[in-house]
């Protein structure tokens, strides 16, 4: 799905629907009335532009049902903002093409790779991303017992056995090297981060089956899991925001790639997943706890928890049964591991 349109489209029902919308999206005060697309744009950079709440785009563009795939917005594409009898709409004008007015009507064409919904650096590295999985899942998993040359480790371009695969149709796999333990805050084991080490193709099947490694990221022990391929096409880098169907409230239990300050853009892991009713795209909220001070002015100068501050804004872009991975789209402030996440205040009754 293309990200590109969907940001037009949100854009002009955004300014279609301001009035009757208003209380759903609102426009920023700044916004401009004419922006460039230029490379490197990202639909969620582009409606910042234009509107407070930058992943509210979807919601405008569900109520323009006429408008088909209305995410492809394309470098040079210029954005309108003008006013056709008193109501205003947005117009894209392309280079050597007439403009395209985004109405309840209209209909953009597809073009050239559209923009996606966050940067391209950030889709690949999820994409490269590790899985969480259950003690049981872990358990269960085809393992590795040997390799060719009977070493301790082993890479790429050798034989490696494996006893415990049965699905004969899969002849791709993944090695699976275990990682640390996530667990919640009273606690409770979620899961645990499972490595991608290594990819390999069925050589024999048997007791034990022949692998052979290809690409490998690190070294292969004895004892790593092997798991079917994981068919990176599946994964759809565009995006599509979402407000959560639930009330959220979790935490974030740890931030990949060990960075001691979390960022734009960094993947943090949440203790909430597919049990707790979330899914890829929806939108959390962080929250950085409030410090307890001594009031310095009363009399008993008794201590004093002061609100949690908002700190940034997540998209969830992986769920498992007890956890997820979720994106850093903006930070406002410093987002630190523990810190709160629960659904958009604002919008807890879209």
């Amino acid at each position: 799905m293309s990200l590109k349109k969907l940001l037009v489209s949100l854009i002009s029902c955004l300014l279609l629907g301001q009035v009757a919308m208003a209380d759903v999206v609102k426009l920023r005060a700044d916004h401009p009335q004419r922006y460039v697309v230029v490379k490197g744009d990202t639909l969620w950079d582009i409606s910042a532009h234009f509107l407070q709440d930058p992943w509210l785009w979807p919601k405008i563009w569900h109520i323009n049902p006429e408008i088909k795939n209305p995410h492809l917005i394309y470098p040079g594409d210029v954005i309108d903002l003008v006013f056709v009898d008193g109501k205003p709409q947005l117009q894209i004008e392309r280079k050597g093409r007439p403009v395209v007015k985004l109405s309840p009507t209209g209909r953009v064409e597809e073009l050239r790779t559209a923009i996606p919904t966050i940067p391209a650096d950030a889709i690949r590295q999820f994409l490269q991303r590790p899985s969480i999985m259950t003690k049981e899942e872990l358990d269960r998993a085809p393992y590795i017992i040997a390799n060719d040359g009977g070493h301790l480790i082993t890479g790429s371009d050798e034989k490696v056995y494996v006893r415990g695969l049965e699905d004969a149709a899969v002849n791709r796999f993944n090695v699976i090297h275990e990682g640390d333990a996530y667990k919640d805050m009273n606690g409770d084991l979620l899961g645990y981060e499972a490595l991608n080490v290594a990819d390999a193709r069925l050589v024999e099947r048997g007791d034990p089956s022949t692998l052979y490694l290809k690409t490998t990221n690190r070294e292969i022990l004895i004892g790593d899991k092997v798991m079917p391929a994981r068919d990176d096409a599946e994964l759809d880098p565009y995006f599509t925001p979402t407000i959560p169907e639930v009330d959220i409230n979790g935490r974030i239990i740890a931030v990949l790639d060990g960075v001691s300050r979390i960022g734009q853009y960094h993947t943090v892991v949440l203790n909430r997943g597919r049990k707790d009713d979330l899914k890829v795209g929806d939108i959390l909220a962080s929250y950085q706890a409030g410090e307890s001070i001594e009031d310095p002015i009363g009399e008993d100068h008794d201590e004093v928890t002061l609100p949690n501050e908002q700190s940034g804004t997540l998209m969830v872009v992986r769920v498992f049964e007890r956890a997820s991975y979720a994106l850093v789209m903006r930070a406002t402030r410093t987002i630190r591991i523990h810190d709160a996440v629960r659904s958009p205040e604002n919008n807890r009754n879209l």
